[in-house]
């Protein structure tokens, strides 16, 4: 069925989300810092409650700030500007050479050039991303930096353009949180993975006693705080698809009771 006209509260999120990433990979684009990128992004019914930046988060928490100088060391400038997460899910999915990796909601690039950098020549790195300005930015920054090993495709999270059982890592670095269907996305992790592949995901996940009218209050669906999920439901969808040895592990409070967090889950071999 067409979602041309599609007037549902998911497809409204999901529009929200795509303007507000498109206004971010324009003004990276005209030379906007990745402090100023993030500060555009407050919402304006949550002020400071902007994707894992602004007053909520404590410093140092959001951004280009999560990676290291040897990181960062021959990135575009544009990719590190773009960098818009709460986390560093290269170095959470331990990246070896010659695997395949796929980033949901890959953004400017940065999660994916640095997963290509990882797995070497003989590895290669995908991109997922609905924004077409983003898309632009990252196929730009690939250009810039050299990278070969390396493809952007459009698509959403939910309805990943790659085959089953095509990549031996998923990672996402705060983009989960921003799905209107996360079992969806849950699903389409497990379906692209290899047996034995694994996830490594960066994003806000709240304490489970926050109930979710609890979790709007401390912030907006765009600002990766209303939809994101507790910890118990983090475990319970990873498991309800599939996945075992699952952990949620808090690294750094986003909002009361909401934490930036490491996920890890693995697609058994049988």
């Amino acid at each position: 069925m067409s979602t041309e006209h599609d007037t549902s509260p998911a497809a409204d999120v999901r529009e929200q989300v795509r303007a507000r990433y498109a206004e971010a990979a324009v003004a990276v684009t005209r030379g906007s810092s990745n402090a100023e990128v993030n500060d555009a992004l407050q919402v304006v019914d949550s002020p400071g409650a902007s994707c894992c930046s602004g007053d909520a988060v404590v410093d140092d928490s959001f951004g280009a700030a999560l990676y290291g100088s040897d990181d960062q060391e021959g990135l575009p400038a544009e990719a590190v500007a773009a960098s818009l997460g709460c986390g560093n899910p290269t170095a959470v999915a331990d990246l070896r050479p010659g695997e395949r990796v796929l980033d949901l909601g890959s953004g400017g690039g940065i999660d994916v050039l640095l997963s290509a950098r990882r797995v070497g020549e003989t590895g290669f790195a995908y991109g997922v991303d609905m924004t077409d300005e983003m898309l632009d930015l990252a196929r730009a920054n690939a250009a810039a930096a050299g990278a070969s090993n390396v493809e952007f495709v459009k698509g959403t999270i939910e309805d990943v353009p790659l085959p089953d059982a095509s990549v031996d890592v998923v990672i996402s670095n705060c983009v989960i949180n921003l799905s209107a269907d996360k079992p969806k996305v849950l699903s389409e992790m497990f379906r692209v993975l290899t047996p034995g592949g694994r996830i490594g995901v960066s994003d806000v996940v709240a304490e489970d006693h926050l109930t979710p009218a609890e979790r709007a209050e401390r912030g907006s669906y765009v600002g990766c705080i209303a939809g994101a999920l507790s910890r118990a439901e983090y475990l319970e969808g990873l498991a309800a698809v599939g996945f075992v040895d699952a952990e949620v592990e808090f690294t750094h409070e986003a909002a009361p009771g909401m934490h930036g967090a490491i996920v890890r889950a693995t697609k058994p071999t049988a």
